[in-house]
């Protein structure tokens, strides 16, 4: 039997994220979010919500983009040290020893460090309450080639990236392959099998 846990954003699990911004000094600024993802295939998209009262907020607003950079689970520590700051009052990458690089893209810094990166122009604004809600045009996306497979893709077991349970505050990392998407389905879809 199902218990109601109520109205909450306990959605299982999160993305943990670091957007990337320059404030108006041109200091470069991380922030940790989980609140975030993939919205749109044409042009591909991605969003972020972030506080408006957050440093990064009155950054993404001023310089129309932001990054998404992808930590590993071996910058948790890391990560959610920069969801705990203000960059307002510490310098995120000097607490943490990553290293910020100037997007050619985008007016935002990326992180050398993450092993997978988005950058991303900001293409709307959305209030939606105690969140704003960026959506972002991605116009590239960096990996090192050591986490791509052999087809060119990102390997998730090579990335390891960092999952997030809200409520339960915890950081997770991510198991073995389940199986293919688009494929495990046919058996259930027959010859029908045509996509959604």
């Amino acid at each position: 039997m199902k218990k109601s846990l109520g109205a909450g954003t306990l959605a299982q699990p999160t993305p943990v994220w670091l957007v990337g911004s320059y404030d108006a000094e041109g200091k470069a600024n991380m922030m940790t979010i989980a609140w975030g993802g993939i919205c749109c295939s044409k042009p591909p998209c991605v969003t972020v919500s972030v506080r408006k009262e957050r440093h990064t907020y009155d950054a993404v607003m001023l310089r129309k983009a932001f990054t998404v950079n992808v930590p590993s689970q071996m910058h948790a520590q890391e990560a959610d040290y920069a969801g705990m700051v203000s960059g307002a009052k510490a310098d995120k990458f000097a607490a943490t020893g990553f290293t910020p690089i100037r997007s050619e893209l985008v007016d935002a810094p990326f992180v050398q460090e993450c092993q997978l990166v988005l950058e991303c122009r900001l293409l709307q604004a959305i209030d939606l309450g105690a969140h704003t809600q960026f959506v972002g045009e991605i116009l590239d996306v960096k990996a090192e080639e050591s986490i791509l497979n052999a087809e060119g893709h990102v390997d998730m077991l090579k990335l390891k990236p960092l999952l997030y349970a809200p409520g339960a505050s915890m950081y997770y990392g991510v198991g073995e392959a389940v199986g293919k998407g688009f494929s495990m389905g046919k058996a259930i879809a027959g010859d029908a099998g045509a996509k959604h």
